[in-house]
């Protein structure tokens, strides 16, 4: 079974409940479901995943009071380059 491995979404950020999706959407796969996890940043370089953590906002006004932060950090080995999207 394969799906696509693009998820995008029509506004500016990810929510929890779109991360939800896209995670349900993946996991359905085995593949998927025991793949690595990296973030990939602007400048193409890859980062492990860390932890993740419900942080609360102090400013009062703002849309969102609550956020949830994936922490990050390089590479622990390097994986071979890619060689497609499936």
């Amino acid at each position: 079974m394969i799906f696509s491995t693009t998820w995008s979404i029509n506004q500016p950020m990810f929510t929890g409940k779109v991360l939800r999706q896209a995670l349900d959407k993946f996991l359905k796969g085995e593949v998927a479901a025991n793949a690595r996890v990296q973030v990939i940043l602007p400048n193409g370089d890859f980062y492990d995943i860390d932890g993740v953590k419900l942080l609360e906002n102090k400013i009062i006004g703002v849309r969102e009071t609550h956020r949830l932060a994936i922490t990050v950090s390089p590479e622990q080995w390097k994986m071979g380059k890619v060689i497609k999207k499936l």
